[in-house]
Parts: C-alpha cells; structure tokens; sequence
C-alpha cells in the first residue's frame, strides 16, 4: 500500500508525542481521500495518550470532548483535535456510548468507527498506511460495507445509516449489500436522532457531487418515508404533458442539472423540493390529464415545514421557500418596464440570478435542454433596470417613516402600508419618487382611510 505523505507541520506536531514516548496517527477521512486522489485537509487524529497526558505536551489546549477523549490543540496556527485510543460499550440512546474506556491499542480503537474506508489510520512518523479492515478493497470496489457487524454499528449510532447514504453521493460509491440490509431492518431507529445532525447529513448528500444515487438509497433503505415524507409521497404521481417521468423522478434529475450546472447550494435544495406540493395540488384537467394550479405555494409551504422539522436556520428556510414559491414565472417580451420592476421587487434583485438557474435547471430536467433566449432577456431588461437606479423597494423612496410622522401620520402599521401604496405608483412610474409629490399623496392616502 501507498504511504502517506505527511506534510511538514505534522511531523512537526507528531514529533511532540514522540518526545514524549506516545504514537500519534491520522485517522478517517482524510487518509480515505488521499488513496481516493482528492484533497481534504480536515484532520483527526487518535493516540495513546491519556487527554491529561496530552494536556502537559502543550502550553495550551482546549477540553472540546475531555468525556470521550478529545482535546482541542492549537499548534502553530492550527487547531488539531486528538483523541485517546478508546473502546466503547452499550448505546442506550443509539448515538453516545454509555461508556468510554481510554485504551492502548490502536486496533481495539479502529474497531469502533463506522465503515471499513473510515477506519485507516497514517503513521505521522514514517507515514505507513494502517488498514485493520479490508478498506483499500472497498476503496477499489467502491462500497460502503460496515465495519463487523452492521447491525452493532448502526444500533451504536443510528446516524451512521443516514451517513452511509451520504457516502455514497459523495463518494459515488454503492452500500454493501449486508450493510443495507441492515439499513433497511432498522430505518426506523432513526426517530432516536436529533434534527440537527440528520439536517447536516441531509443537506451534506443533497450538495454532493452523486445527490440522484444518496437520495436512491434513503428512497429504498425507508430512511426517506421517514425523515422527508413529502418527496417520498412524490414517487409514482404521474404529470403527463410535458412531463414524462413522475415528479420524484423530475425533481431529482432537477437536483442533478443543478449539480451539474455548478448551481448555488440554495438553487440545488430549490430544485429538490420544488414540485413537493404537486402531490397535495394534482387534479383531474379538463384539457390535459392532471393539473397542479398553485403546487408552487403549496410546495414553499411544505419545504417551509421541512425545515422548521430540521431546525434549519432562517436563511436556510426563507431563500429556499422563496425560489420555490416564484419558480413558476412566465416572462413575455410584452412585459412593461413596470412588470420587470415589480418582479424585482418581489423576488429580490440578490435572488434573481438563483431563480433563473433553477428555472433552467427545471426546464433541462423535463426536456433534456433549455431554450435560454427568454431568460436571457428577461436578464438584460433586469440588469437595465438595476442600472437605472429606480425605486425598487421602500427604502429606495424618496421620502420615509419619520417624514410621514412629521405631516401627522400617527406611528404604527398605517405608516408601513402608505409606504407601501406610494412604492406601487412610483414602480408604476419611477419620476414620482419626488418628495414634492410623495408627501402630499400620503396626506391624500391617509385622509381616505380616515374617511373609509
């Protein structure tokens, strides 16, 4: 086997255990992808050391797991984390050990990570590759295959099934056949996970380079029905019309143009869940076979339930729910100057480009291309616009809250509709963004809700 090729500041950091008459070795992904050719500069380290044995080599360190081993070291300019050789026994809630015992050997501590391409570890003194194993063959053939038992594995940490299917969209690798299996027995185990690390997990597969062969796997294993009920009900509806294929096999091949096409992380999760609410919408048509009016709305209301269920962030949530509330535009040269204004400012001139990539992405999954030449001038006119510099939101009005305060217009959420309504004739026409107009139009607009 290859050996590892160590660079210079990890000689340097192993040299201090040395000294002090203690191994240190490179663990997990980062010898995996070396063999694979690729970069990853995410280390991990595991040794002999005690955490306290490790915490008198250095002038400062970090308890970031002191329980399970782990101590945080900054080293000329890096942070190195490093965990003692353990073993581990009894997973009571199927993700932490009930018992951490700090052990010697490096092959008792390679028997408890997930899978076989997981479990190298690099000598940092000669760079020797340690496989206890059998990784570098699944490495060759290209499999996920857990270490022993799957079943153990997975009872220890329910997560490791959902990882397994990560794997494999990033790596482009299959899962073992016993190992899936297992997957399969014991999917609902997955409940027992905290909505944080399955979201990471999750998002993690969907923005790998083989998202269609991760997303194949939790579809057969039942972790899909599980954790994304609302894309796994989307299997088998039929569209007809333009459509060939139903929508979970649409959306997917969406996914796969917008991976394919080097698209942003927001248009790839778009493009995923885009057509979720076409399940909720889909009605018998009078002049084709199915209609979905409104699966857009209902598709942004489902992802939005998606996240919150993950416990995604805000703008996790809103600038997905937004692409895919407004991915169903219809542009026509006919369009006023007005219209491409209001469109802006529905959609954000920041979220145009995304929203463009995904109606492509849409287009070249139904069709296998896309005929660019509408977008690209819906584009052109955009960018006329933005160099404009017109009226496109409130605050690019000529006048604000405090100036209507300042004519008598009482504080509260009138102020908010009057700017509203103003932005609405100024989009219409951007020249009557002029104070000498606006003021005396909110004076007019707020005498008639007073009268109404």
């Amino acid at each position: 086997m290859k050996k590892y090729r160590v660079p210079d500041r990890l000689k340097a950091f192993a040299a201090v255990f040395k000294e002090n008459g203690h191994s240190l070795y490179l663990v997990g992904g980062a010898v995996r992808d070396y063999l694979l050719g690729t970069e990853n500069h995410d280390y991990d380290f595991t040794t002999d050391a005690t955490p306290d044995e490790v915490k008198t080599m250095f002038r400062r360190t970090i308890d970031t797991g002191i329980k399970h081993g782990t101590v945080t070291v900054p080293f000329r300019g890096d942070m190195y984390e490093v965990t003692t050789f353990r073993s581990e026994a009894d997973y009571s809630d199927m993700r932490h050990p009930d018992k951490v015992t700090f052990i010697r050997s490096l092959e008792e501590d390679l028997k408890r990570r997930d899978f076989t391409i997981n479990a190298f570890a690099a000598d940092l003194g000669d760079g020797s590759i340690i496989d206890l194993h059998n990784g570098m063959r699944d490495l060759e053939m290209h499999l996920i295959r857990a270490i022993g038992d799957p079943e153990e594995r997975f009872h220890e940490d329910a997560l490791r099934m959902l990882r397994a299917a990560r794997f494999s969209a990033k790596l482009s690798f299959d899962i073992e056949k016993t190992t899936f299996e297992a997957m399969r027995r014991l999917a609902a185990n997955i409940d027992r996970v905290s909505a944080e690390r399955i979201k990471d997990e999750l998002f993690s597969l969907v923005l790998s380079k083989d998202p269609a062969r991760g997303l194949e796997n939790l579809r057969l294993s039942g972790l899909m029905a599980i954790l994304l009920p609302e894309l796994y009900a989307t299997v088998g509806i039929r569209q007809e019309g333009q459509h060939s294929d139903d929508v979970y096999t649409h959306s997917v091949g969406t996914l796969v143009r917008a991976t394919s096409n080097g698209h942003t992380w927001r248009v790839r999760l778009a493009a995923l869940f885009h057509d979720i609410g076409k399940v909720a919408t889909r009605a018998e048509g009078s002049d084709r076979p199915y209609t979905f009016y409104g699966h857009e709305s209902e598709s942004a209301r489902e992802y939005r339930n998606i996240a919150a269920r993950l416990k995604c962030s805000n703008e996790e949530r809103d600038s997905v729910s937004l692409l895919i509330e407004n991915h169903m535009f219809s542009y026509s040269e006919e369009w006023t100057d007005a219209a491409v204004r209001r469109f802006i400012r529905r959609v954000g001139a920041d979220n145009i480009p995304d929203l463009i990539d995904l109606r492509r992405d849409d287009a070249e999954s139904i069709s296998g291309s896309c005929d660019r030449r509408m977008l690209d001038h819906l584009e052109e006119r955009i960018e006329n616009e933005l160099e404009k510099a017109n009226a496109l939101s409130v605050k690019d009005l000529a006048i604000d809250g405090n100036d209507l305060i300042g004519v008598g217009i009482p504080r509260g959420p009138m102020i908010g509709k009057i700017l509203s309504l103003l932005l609405e004739e100024v989009l219409e026409l951007p020249s009557l963004n002029r104070r000498d107009y606006l003021l005396p139009k909110a004076k007019r607009i707020f005498s008639g809700f007073l009268e109404s």
